[in-house]
This record gives C-alpha cells, structure tokens and sequence, in this order.
C-alpha cells in the first residue's frame, strides 16, 4: 500500500461543509497527507483546507436528488482515478457497488441505522414505510459485503454490519476540541436568556415541542429560543402559527463553524429534543457533543444511552421530549439557576476533553485507512 492515497469522498445528500464529511474526515485524512477530493454539494468548485472540492449543483427536490444529482455524481467520480472512494448516503449504494465490481476499493459510511429512518420518512406513506424500511436494510446488508469496508458513526450501527462485512469500524461523529473554542468568549454572567437548537429542523427533531414549552416560561425571564439550521418553506409557516413562536427565531443554516461557535458562546441552554423513535434511541446526536464541547448545559431526551452520557457527567437535565410542560420547567431551571447551570456545562466541557472529542475518533479512521484490508 502506497502512504499516499487517493481518496474521493462521495455524498449527494449532503452539503460539502457538512461537519462529519468535510470538518472532521475529509480535513483528517488531508491532514495525514493523502490526497483528498469531497464531491458533493457546493456553490463551485474549490480548494479548502487541503480538500477539493467538486461541486455539484444544489437539488431542487428529492427526485431530482435520487436522479439528476446522483447521475452527475457517479459520472464525474467515473472521470476521478482514485484509490479509494468512500460515500456516505444509502442512494449512492448503487454507484458504491458499481464502482466495485469495477475493481475499486469503495467504504460505506453509515450515519444512520437505515431501516429505522423510515418511521419518520413522511413522504412515504405510513402503510408501506414499515416494508420499505426492511428491504432497505436488506440491501444494504448484501451491498456493504461487496464493499472493501464500513465505518460507523455509532456502536449501534456498526453491529448490524459486523456479520456483512468484519472490516467494520466505529468512528464517532464527537466535536474537534478547538472547533467551538470561541464558545467561551463571553461571560456566563453577561449571557442573554437563550436558548439554542443548531441542526435540521424537521417535526422529529422536537421543533415543534421546543417552541411551544417557550410559551410557558415566565415572561419575565425574557428568554428567546433560536432555531440555526435549513427548514423548508411548508415547516416554516408551521413555526409561525406555533405558540411560543414570538418568543422563536428562525435563524436560518448556519453553515460557518465560526458562527456556530459565535452563537453557543452566547447561549445558557441548549436543546436536543428528539422524539423516541427507533432510528434515535441508540444514537449519539452530533448536537449534544458539540453543546457539551462549548460549555452549554443541556436540555436532551431521555433516553437509556443519552442518560447514561448526560447523567454519567452531570451535563444537564433529561426529559420526555413529548412532554411541553416538563420541557418548559426544565429549561426555566436552567436559566433560574444560574451558577448550578454553568456547572453543569463546564462538566460537559471536561468530559468532552477527556472522552467525547475527535482526536481519538480521527486515529480510528486513520488506522482504518492504514489497514491493508481497507485499502
């Protein structure tokens, strides 16, 4: 195996600033010395922290996505001679296999335990959901055993792959310790009652249940919730017709590190609400890391595995997250309590630097890539 490789990572789904693909694997392996293309999503073409990036035009719906994107996809990673090609979206398994049985070494990311996305798919009718889901899984389970490897963003999704493919390795989307470093610029004391939810803004995300429990803490506090994250046009006037709505702001994607470091600097409480569905129980919610990396307490669903991490450092406080009530007294104590709240997030600082952080996660996926059966 050559110490250089070259490396072209695939993704249609997903902009090129996204924080796993580009910030953290991409730059990673760039890093290392191996020579690193990203095609996805993007406004034109460009060279960013020693990463290329190939862009592709941004699609206007899902069914262009599934057709238009995917097609100038596979035909421009057909024109790239790279020694590995490594995709990250379950629509791309098609080029992924093709790619293969054409003798290149191709790894899968898996980001999500894919049948389980299905539940809440809802352009997909509820009835055929539950069918769809299994057939997905079972595609695949058969495509990753042609593939050279898996790697996995939790422990969870990488034992539905230990019997597909062994080459299959975890590789945590945990915070980069310096990404949010501007996080602490200010002051606790001179922090704003904010409240902050960074991420997709979509009805199993529990937008819905953060912007009403806003109507029920007290005036008087003055909180503001603020939503950064892409919504689409029929979700955003659900948002204005919610209670609790005047006190929401809609901040739009925030797709600037900076920025997000900028905005968690400022916040006392952030949210991760999301709704008890298969496809979250054993997730590890990028969100929940990267608040606990900026020294933010943490209002977070309770769950059995998100208890275990918030408990475990005494980062936050749990709840149902389809209790509006138990939301709003949760986040009203936090920001009530002020000195016993900026505790609890500078405990979660701590655990991030010492356990939830990239630098292991980074020496995983280069080991991976260092290993013969890989590449």
């Amino acid at each position: 195996m050559d110490a250089t490789l070259k490396i072209v990572h695939l993704s249609s789904a997903h902009y090129a600033a996204d924080p796993r693909i580009f910030h953290k694997e991409c730059k990673s392996l760039a890093k290392a010395g191996h020579d690193v293309t990203l095609v996805a999503w993007y406004e034109a073409d460009a060279v960013i922290g020693g990463v290329k990036i190939r862009a592709l035009g941004s699609p206007k719906n899902r069914l262009r996505r599934w057709t238009h994107t995917v097609w100038r996809l596979y035909r421009e990673v057909a024109r790239l001679q790279a020694d590995v090609y490594h995709f990250h979206d379950p629509e791309l398994i098609p080029v992924g296999v093709w790619l293969s049985l054409h003798g290149k070494r191709v790894i899968y990311d898996a980001h999500e335990y894919l049948p389980h996305t299905f539940s809440y798919k809802y352009y997909i009718p509820a009835f055929a959901r539950t069918a769809l889901g299994w057939l997905a899984g079972r595609i695949e389970n058969l495509a990753v055993r042609r593939l050279a490897g898996v790697v996995a963003a939790t422990p969870g999704i990488a034992k539905k792959f230990y019997s597909h493919n062994p080459n299959t390795v975890v590789v945590s989307n945990f915070p980069s310790l310096d990404e949010l470093a501007g996080a602490s610029s200010v002051p606790w004391s001179e922090r704003l009652p904010l409240v902050v939810y960074v991420g997709n803004i979509t009805r199993e995300r529990g937008f819905h249940e953060a912007i009403k429990a806003m109507s029920f803490i007290r005036p008087e506090l003055q909180a503001r919730l603020a939503l950064a994250g892409p919504i689409t046009p029929g979700l955003r006037e659900e948002v204005l017709a919610l209670p609790g709505s005047e006190r929401t702001d809609l901040l739009g994607p925030i797709i600037d590190r900076c920025e997000v470091a900028a905005l968690l600097g400022r916040a006392r409480v952030g949210v991760v609400l999301l709704h008890p569905t298969p496809s979250f129980f054993n997730g590890m919610p990028t969100k929940l890391f990267e608040y606990m990396s900026a020294g933010v307490p943490v209002v977070a669903s309770d769950f059995p595995l998100w208890r275990e991490i918030v408990e475990g450092c005494g980062c936050g406080l749990l709840v149902d997250p389809l209790d509006i009530m138990g939301i709003a007294h949760a986040i009203e104590y936090l920001l009530t309590h002020p000195e016993e709240a900026q505790q609890m997030g500078a405990r979660g600082r701590v655990a991030c630097e010492s356990r939830y952080n990239w630098s292991t996660e980074e020496q995983q996926l280069l080991a991976f890539y260092d290993s013969r059966s890989c590449c």
